[in-house]
């Protein structure tokens, strides 16, 4: 792939957009319908009000090292919305960095992601003042501008807080007096669910390329400049995507920019706080949906089984797209039963790597395995070398070219991140993965939850996929727990379906047609209900601490 001959910034390439798209809706919730235009001019008034409260850009890229920002970083505590989108583009044209908070981080959570990352602004909803007030006050360096939204909880202001809407109304349609560069950061903090958040920075031009707009996921083909964005809309057909994931994780900040690079419409669901099957299925009646952003079964699967309780007109609808998680072939069975011309596609990537690889529902490619784009790679177990297709074994998958900077404030984790092989820097955040003979790669999983027991290691993510094809199986999470026999041992812990019964043997056995009796689990822990970030990724450290509680109890 030839490299862009032109630096983009995310604020830059969205005006371009506007000049083509004003009246274009951009944004549809509820009774809200923003066009382009409109959310450029509220985008504007936000950058001129945060450049007004003095936040600003105080070194250039050039002057700091990978793990540095120099920049004033605003933190976005915010639900789906038009906000959000807002938000971020607004910093941007301040030359500011906005960064995601998980809205269901409480105390010591909030607190150190906030201590970490020091932001000079917050922008929060009402319904989160109460958590965050309590939190503010103990902060190293607490934000001294507060931008409040408006919710349905009816909380006032924080002290020292002003009203969102009121702030843009008030402040200038002509934008911040700065210039925005290709150079300037998007950070993204990891979810935190294998260990604490990490803030990863990247310059906006390869953040753009990785994952926001830059090249075609699936065919790879880049922008190569600004006119380029608008001959590409040309060609393109506009979308209107349903976007389920929060946008506090960067799967739904990618499909976001993507699909609006492309001059697409963003539909929320009217309740954007939890996934109402119903309500989602509604709106994609309403409003003529062509596709929607899913994380995995946990979302997918309620969806579709509300397709039994009620019908919809979904004429309109053809797509879904997955990534983030895993989606099982009992799920892709399901959906193609009651959706028989849905094309689904799955991306794969990381919040150091952007996306990375891509497969659809149509490519002769089995359940875990992906087409790479350009770059992806597997290197071997000392970060050393690139590891040739049809390599026994299995290695790191990688990806060079477009990559972040590093971690923020972290130079040592940023080193071992991204390794320098034969001249050239790689990002390798810890996913396992085998380069086949015929060019696909299979994704085994993140290193972190891998279980080591008797000398074998097992991916928690195949078991996962073995087991979800249970027909009393509702939702899984495979972890790893303590064993004096093995050293760890492999536990499923198992949400059943509304309705339905099955023990641990039935559970097990369903399992062992699909992989080696080592891998089968030790034990299966049954709960209510699987605990899942809200963007659906499964919560590892929840899934081993149940296991380790239920013990002996199944």
């Amino acid at each position: 792939m030839p490299d862009s001959t032109v630096q983009f910034n995310l604020a830059k390439a969205f005006d371009t957009l506007v000049e083509s798209l004003a009246d274009r809706e951009c944004i549809v919730w509820r009774d809200r319908r923003l066009s382009y235009s409109h959310v450029a001019e509220r985008s504007k008034r936000l950058a001129s009000y945060l450049h007004g409260r003095g936040l600003r850009l105080h070194r250039e890229r050039s002057e700091l090292e990978g793990w540095e920002s120099g920049q004033d970083h605003v933190a976005l505590a915010l639900y789906n919305g038009n906000e959000y989108l807002e938000a971020m583009l607004g910093s941007y044209r301040a030359r500011v960095a906005p960064f995601n908070v998980n809205y269901r981080y409480v105390g010591e959570e909030l607190r150190y992601l906030l201590n970490d990352a020091r932001p000079r602004a917050l922008i929060l909803h009402s319904s989160l003042a109460p958590t965050l007030a309590d939190v503010l006050p103990t902060l190293d360096s607490p934000p001294d501008v507060l931008l409040q939204v408006g919710d349905e909880s009816g909380h006032p202001l924080l002290p020292g807080a002003e009203w969102y809407e009121e702030a843009l109304a008030a402040s200038s349609p002509d934008g911040a007096p700065v210039e925005p560069s290709p150079d300037d950061l998007y950070v993204l903090y990891t979810g935190g669910t294998t260990g604490m958040p990490k803030g990863v920075l990247w310059r906006q031009h390869d953040i753009f390329m990785a994952a926001m707009g830059g090249r075609k996921v699936g065919t790879w083909e880049i922008v190569t400049s600004y006119e380029g964005i608008t001959e590409r809309l040309a060609e393109s057909v506009p979308l209107k995507l349903m976007l389920l994931p929060p946008l506090m994780h960067g799967a739904a900040q990618w499909a976001a920019f993507m699909l609006m690079a492309q001059g697409a419409t963003i539909i929320f669901p009217d309740d954007t706080r939890r996934v109402d099957p119903d309500d989602v299925w509604s709106t994609v009646e309403r409003e003529g949906a062509n596709t929607m952003s899913v994380v995995g079964d946990a979302v997918l699967r309620p969806l579709l089984m509300q397709l039994d309780k009620k019908r919809y007109d979904l004429s309109s609808f053809f797509a879904v797209g997955n990534g983030g998680a895993p989606l099982t072939p009992a799920v892709r069975a399901m959906a193609i039963e009651r959706l028989p011309n849905l094309v689904i596609s799955d991306s794969a990537g990381s919040s150091e790597t952007g996306a990375q690889m891509h497969v659809t529902s149509v490519d002769d490619v089995e359940v875990g395995t992906f087409l790479p784009g350009p770059g992806t790679v597997v290197v071997d177990e000392s970060l050393s070398r690139v590891l040739p297709a049809g390599h026994e074994g299995n290695g790191w998958l990688a990806q060079s070219g477009s990559v972040p900077l590093g971690y923020l404030g972290d130079p040592d984790k940023t080193a071992r991140t991204f390794p320098v092989i034969d001249g050239v820097r790689y990002s390798i955040p810890g996913d396992r993965a085998r380069h086949l003979a015929n060019g696909e790669i299979q994704l085994l999983g993140r290193d972190s939850v891998t279980v080591n027991s008797g000398g074998e290691k097992i991916f928690v993510e195949e078991v996962e996929r073995a087991i979800a094809g249970h027909p009393a199986v509702a939702d899984v999470v495979v972890t790893g727990r303590p064993s004096e026999r093995w050293g760890s041992e492999v536990v499923a812990v198992v949400q059943l379906a509304d309705g339905a019964s099955a023990d641990e043997a039935s559970v097990i056995d369903h399992a062992s047609a699909h992989i080696a009796r080592y891998k089968l689990p030790k034990e299966v822990v049954f709960v209510e209900s699987i605990q899942r970030s809200p963007s659906g990724k499964a919560d590892y450290r929840w899934a081993a601490e149940t296991a380790v509680k239920g013990a002996g109890a199944a």
